[in-house]
């Protein structure tokens, strides 16, 4: 099933997989077409073909919901852009905000065989350059307890271990301040004005991070200090 879809026909399953809180949920079409920059009328057809399919139930005024065979494909075009992200970082040197888009190309080789050799040449990666986790063979993905610094109270310390959001100035400004996977944050303070927070990065001088930064950067609890 998955060699006889279109990369286009892969773009919507995934997207829908991460609209759907990871396919739980039902998509809206207007929802769906803005995630793939198109129009509802598009996303219609669309639906209706991956509906005929067996990929996706579908609901007029509901929405599109995945259905097993549909979710196990998106998982596994998600498994292939993760580890493609991990090859790129780690192998050919490419910078945390540089693979987003060389991975959306990769994720769509047909290959199995090489997809295996590829996630054993990286020595079994759990995580992706940015922390998210990656499926395994069989779609299920290692859980981790974490949560974004804006909602970890004052006097926590944590280690980074992902981002939310894969935007390159996001990514870029992380690796103005210092902040990368594996950095180790403690909160001081927090600016009820504007949601900034002051924190320290690997026991360093007091910084201000803004409170959308701080939304996006994923870290789990080790202490109070």
């Amino acid at each position: 099933m998955i060699s006889e879809l279109s990369f286009t026909e892969e773009n919507y399953l995934k997207a829908i997989y991460h609209l759907s809180n990871e396919g739980g949920e039902s998509v809206n079409t207007n929802s769906l077409a803005e995630s793939m920059s198109t129009t509802p009328a598009s996303v219609n057809d669309m639906v209706k073909r991956l509906a005929q399919k067996k990929l996706i139930g579908y609901q007029k005024y509901k929405g599109a919901t995945l259905l097993s065979k549909g979710k196990k494909v998106a998982l596994n075009i998600i498994r292939k852009h993760r580890l493609w992200e991990v090859f790129l970082v780690e192998k050919l040197e490419f910078k945390w905000d540089e693979v987003h888009e060389i991975a959306e190309q990769l994720e769509h080789i047909k290959s199995p065989n090489l997809i295996k050799r590829l996630d054993k040449f990286l020595g079994y990666p759990t995580m992706d350059p940015h922390g998210d986790p990656i499926p395994n063979e069989d779609g299920v993905m290692k859980e981790t307890v974490r949560a974004s610094i804006s909602e970890v109270e004052v006097g926590e310390s944590g280690i980074v271990v992902a981002v939310n959001n894969d935007d390159t100035l996001l990514l870029q400004h992380l690796d103005q301040i210092g902040i990368k996977l594996g950095s180790r944050i403690h909160i001081i303070d927090r600016m009820n004005f504007d949601g900034s927070i002051s924190i320290s990065i690997d026991e360093g001088p007091k910084q201000f991070i803004s409170k959308t930064v701080a939304e996006n950067l994923m870290i789990t609890l080790t202490d109070k200090k």
